[in-house]
């Protein structure tokens, strides 16, 4: 059952796409208590036993309890556990214990859940404003809960077959011949690719929708000289457009006014990769429709297929965030040579905390997400007041415009920021992550809750993008992507290049990766189904096994589809793992020489062995799974040599 609260005057953010009526609020609820005294409050118990889940693209556990977060979508690349925000916000939870109840909070500004942080049994839900609209669920199971929820957000985005490939990118593929490079070294050595994707270099001084014509000469061309070498290309496309007479989008949108105001009605000016930039109004109808419509400009060049960036939006700092900080200093300046102020400048060592602060702060400072507004039919709306919406409504732009551009085609689209809703219109992936061990498993724990919250085309940067990767980390991590639908290794510029055929045996690289082409058609499939019935690709043990406490508390192994359980290795130099069952199961392990391993084991405590060319998988009792010869690319899958490993006499139907 779900129902539907509403408090003060909430802003229209179109995540719910069900129209229900709503009930009133008699001043209590049966799952908990509001306050509205000092902003918005909800409070309720939580016992002992209750496991809290959701939140989407959050820090820490699958098992939310024990600390706190903030729906605050941030550009952060330093995922650490200290860490309250990531670049999405996603206002949905699931208390699991003796009752089931789902709580979305419907409001796209900062909010905080403190999930037994401040007091270990209370969840306690808080934010600024009173205008928001709370939707309760109540269900047999926390996985009944969640279907309850997508049911009412809408069906989520589908990619194309294609991109269950795996993909290839670094911050760093400046040229036409860069990127030949990459598909030689994949091709030659017959490691299976389908896409390379292109970070910020491609473009002409950084301008959305350019192209640098002496890097790429004759992009159409080059569009379909990969795509005889079966490789999509996937541009990236930023949130800020630059400020430059005669390039064309910056005219257009100043003349249209498309561009996010400051209160004075002239056009907010921050800076990002291009310099000075303007932003577009994505919660404009016409401005997002003006923007979307400049996808054309790809597509009609062969793209089909694109990653927004930067939509958080991420700041680097504005004019006015220089000037308050040049006015700091000059008073310092002024007070250190005044006679009163002990010496000259050239007598100081530190920069006094103020200033440093200031001086750090700088990059996406909560000041100027308060400087600029937005155009809402015809209302003006402060910027800090929907930050959350911004990353979604700029994928919206995109999704809704490739619909038009290519009604029969689908295309490949995720984005860095989001909020409930934007899973509609394409899929996540998870920002700048490092290459951590620890980042394996908050790849791994972060799937499920996207998945909760309608985000089932998702995935982290394989390898890790900041710092210098290993080996050993490359192969254990690709072993968990061969799993999640967003398949990308992505690295960032000066950290070690960690394309596959950078490193010794690449015959293991071939391997694993080849591994996924295996599965794509029963993982495909899976997706497809999730899709369809407003299912989780990925679930934790505990949805399907909620009173077995051991498997509640499991985080590092998933549930797949309805037929398998990954347990991916994520500690460096072991030999293996230790894995729980919580009923008899079967181990597969796809083997370097392209047999598969099968050993059925009974309920309990296990430790596998699984080496650095290996990939494990648990079949559950009485199910089987779709198995193909591998392939270098996607189309080259070929179905006949399709078998049925797992049970005997088991059934699996293919979705196509």
């Amino acid at each position: 059952m779900v129902e539907k609260y509403v408090f003060g005057s909430p802003f229209e953010t179109e995540a719910v796409t069900v129209q229900m009526e709503a009930s009133a609020f008699t001043g209590k609820l049966a799952c908990g208590e509001i306050s509205l005294e000092n902003g918005f409050c909800y409070r309720c118990r939580m016992d002992e036993a209750d496991v809290v889940y959701g939140l989407g693209e959050a820090n820490r556990g699958i098992n939310k309890r024990g600390y706190q977060y903030v729906s605050n979508c941030t550009d952060d690349p330093h995922h650490t556990e200290e860490k309250t925000s990531l670049y999405g916000a996603h206002n949905f939870i699931v208390i699991s214990g003796k009752r089931h109840v789902g709580l979305f909070f419907d409001y796209p500004a900062d909010m905080c859940f403190d999930i037994g942080y401040t007091r270990q049994d209370m969840l306690t839900v808080s934010c600024e404003r009173i205008d928001l609209y709370l939707y309760i669920i109540t269900g047999k199971s926390a996985y009944d809960v969640v279907k309850q929820f997508r049911k009412i957000i809408g069906k989520s985005y589908i990619a194309p077959k294609y991109a269950f490939g795996f993909g290839q990118s670094r911050w760093g593929y400046k040229t036409a011949e860069d990127i030949e490079t990459v598909v030689r070294g994949y091709r030659d050595n017959h490691v299976p690719i389908d896409m390379v994707y292109m970070d910020i270099d491609y473009m002409q001084d950084y301008k959305d929708f350019t192209i640098n014509a002496e890097r790429f000469p004759d992009f159409a061309q080059f569009v379909q000289k990969m795509k005889g070498e079966k490789i999509h290309l996937i541009p990236i496309i930023d949130a800020g457009v630059k400020i430059e007479d005669g390039y064309d989008i910056y005219e257009e949108g100043v003349e249209k006014g498309y561009f996010c105001k400051r209160e004075d009605g002239s056009e907010f000016v921050a800076a990002v990769w291009p310099g000075w930039t303007h932003f577009p109004d994505m919660l404009n109808p016409d401005a997002r429709e003006w923007f979307g419509g400049k996808y054309e400009r790809l597509t009609s060049l062969g793209i089909d297929g694109f990653w927004n960036d930067m939509n958080e939006p991420a700041i680097f700092y504005s004019k006015e965030g220089i000037l308050e900080l040049n006015q700091e200093i000059g008073k310092y300046v002024k007070k250190v040579n005044s006679d009163d102020g002990g010496g000259s400048i050239d007598d100081c060592d530190l920069v006094p905390g103020e200033i440093r602060s200031k001086m750090e702060n700088l990059q996406n400072s909560p000041d100027d997400y308060r400087r600029f507004y937005h155009n809402v039919n015809g209302k003006t709306v402060c910027h800090n007041l929907v930050h959350n919406l911004y990353g979604f409504n700029m994928t919206r732009a995109a999704g809704e415009a490739l619909q038009k551009i290519a009604p029969d085609k689908k295309m490949l689209l995720f984005s860095r920021s989001s909020y409930i809703g934007m899973h509609r219109y394409g899929g996540i992936w998870t920002g700048d992550n490092q290459s951590w061990w620890s980042h394996i498993l908050l790849n791994l724990k972060m799937m499920p809750s996207l998945n909760m919250c309608g985000f089932l085309y998702a995935g982290a940067d394989l390898g890790g993008f900041g710092s210098n990767a290993t080996r050993d980390l490359v192969l254990r991590w690709l072993a968990l992507g061969v799993f999640t639908p967003l398949m990308r290794n992505h690295t960032a510029l000066g950290t070690r290049e960690q394309e596959c055929y950078q490193f010794e045996h690449i015959e293991d690289f071939r391997h694993v990766i080849g591994v996924r082409y295996r599965l794509i058609p029963y993982l495909y499939s899976e997706y497809l189904k999730a899709a369809e019935k407003d299912e989780m690709y990925f679930r934790p043990l505990g949805f399907d096994f909620p009173d077995d406490r051991r498997a509640v508390e499991t985080e590092d192994q998933l549930l797949l589809g309805h037929e398998v359980m990954i347990t991916p290795v994520y500690t460096q130099n072991v030999s293996g793992r230790t894995v729980y069952l919580p009923e008899e199961m079967k181990l597969l392990k796809f083997m370097p020489d392209g047999s598969i391993y099968e050993e059925v084991l009974g309920r309990g405590t296990h430790y596998i062995e699984v080496a650095l060319n290996e990939v494990p998988l648990f079949i559950r009792k009485g199910k089987c799974i779709a198995v193909v010869d591998a392939a270098e690319n996607v189309d080259a899958i070929d179905m006949d040599t399709v078998q049925y490993v797992g049970y005997d006499r088991a059934v699996y139907e293919i979705a196509e």
